[in-house]
């Protein structure tokens, strides 16, 4: 489904919904949606102990009482160590044995440095230790933006396209602003000549992810999900999740200070096009067994559709278009739901005391009829 990943909330509320309408048996509710009765139970009983369908979400499994926790002596020599040495987990761990004794596992150190507020922004992200890649071209995009290099008159913004299975550079664009218009142009031109993937990985930043909204949907990712491509958003503060898109910004920062900055747009985009050939053709890859890009990627079969089809809701959903501010218009009241979704139709379920609004597969909008409140479900994100 198109918005990464078909997500256990969505299951829960729509199992809710049926179970509460009391028109299918229950034990056969259970097996359609792969569930057992106890937790078929389980979930219709926390709807009606908290009587809101945002809150069907799952409990923190974290204990109240940790008896394991290490003693707060060891705490405080692992904190003198680190402001005598200031040195990360993995060297403090043979100093702590060489000096007191103290066996701690290197990850165990570093919580407790977390916990205490010793470890810096750059140092709390973590290295991978595997190396990760999907198994055959356009299963996945990497997209980003690199840096903003000032011009003569503006500025440019290089935004990266890179295939996850082959590095395949599918774009690379010197443009004036980061708009949607600009990237949604650049995007229609990739789909175009390489056809559609079958997601894209990107970070929480503009123009694709917008805080007005729980989802973080802007018009762009809308366009990306009625093209059926599944998006997933990398961790916040977690660059390496996007680790190859990043790993290629480091490349073409150097190649770019070896080449000479460009002074105007033009330039850039000259120099861009120029470099891309050569990293796709021409540069060995150290990840790809020193093959190049180009050698292990093709086209994908998916072509872009400039007029998407409707999405089909059930047959008998009540469907309606929202308006040009994204809001319902239902029994003469007017409800907020996601500017985003303007002019698109969603369809809305009753389910007393709420209506439940979805948009495709994807439930948006929990709405209180009596007080008018509306609450947004909030989608996971990624863990790519």
């Amino acid at each position: 489904m198109p918005w990464e990943e078909t997500n256990r909330m969505e299951q829960r509320i729509a199992f809710v919904v049926r179970a509460l309408e009391q028109r299918d048996n229950f034990s056969e509710l259970c097996r359609e949606f792969g569930i057992s009765r106890p937790t078929g139970y389980r979930w219709v009983n926390r709807y009606r102990e908290v009587g809101n369908f945002v809150e069907l979400r799952e409990k923190s499994r974290r204990p109240h009482h940790s008896p394991g926790r290490t003693a707060p002596e060891i705490e405080e020599e692992v904190e003198r160590f680190r402001k005598r040495y200031s040195w990360g987990a993995r060297k403090l761990r043979d100093r702590l044995w060489i000096e007191k004794g103290i066996d701690l596992p290197e990850i165990t150190i570093h919580r407790i440095l977390k916990r205490r507020g010793m470890i810096a922004p750059e140092e709390s992200h973590p290295a991978a230790t595997h190396r990760f890649e999907r198994k055959a071209p356009n299963e996945l995009w990497q997209m980003d933006f690199k840096g903003e290099y000032p011009l003569l008159s503006g500025h440019c913004y290089p935004l990266s396209i890179l295939d996850d299975h082959s590095r395949f550079l599918v774009g690379l664009h010197g443009l004036p602003n980061q708009r949607g218009e600009s990237v949604y142009g650049c995007l229609i031109e990739t789909f175009e000549r390489y056809g559609v993937p079958e997601s894209l990985l990107m970070d929480h930043g503009t123009p694709w992810w917008s805080s007005s909204n729980a989802q973080g949907l802007t018009w762009v990712s809308v366009r990306l999900i009625q093209q059926g491509i599944r998006i997933s958003l990398s961790g916040i503060k977690h660059p390496q999740t996007q680790g190859k898109v990043e790993r290629f910004h480091r490349t073409l920062k150097a190649a770019m200070k070896h080449r000479g900055l460009p002074e105007t747009l033009l330039q850039w985009k000259v120099a861009l096009t120029e470099f891309r050939n050569e990293y796709n053709a021409i540069r060995p890859h150290e990840a790809l067994d020193m093959s190049v890009p180009a050698s292990r990627y093709q086209p994908s079969v998916r072509a872009y559709n400039p007029n998407p089809p409707e999405w089909e809701y059930p047959e008998g959903a009540l469907v309606k278009p929202l308006n040009s501010q994204g809001c319902l218009d239902f029994n003469h009241h007017r409800y907020f739901v996601c500017e985003a979704l303007a002019g698109e139709r969603v369809r809305i379920e009753q389910a007393t005391p709420y209506l439940l609004v979805s948009y495709r597969h994807m439930y948006i909008r929990q709405i209180h009829r009596e007080s008018g409140r509306t609450e947004a479900f909030v989608t996971p994100r990624s863990s790519e």
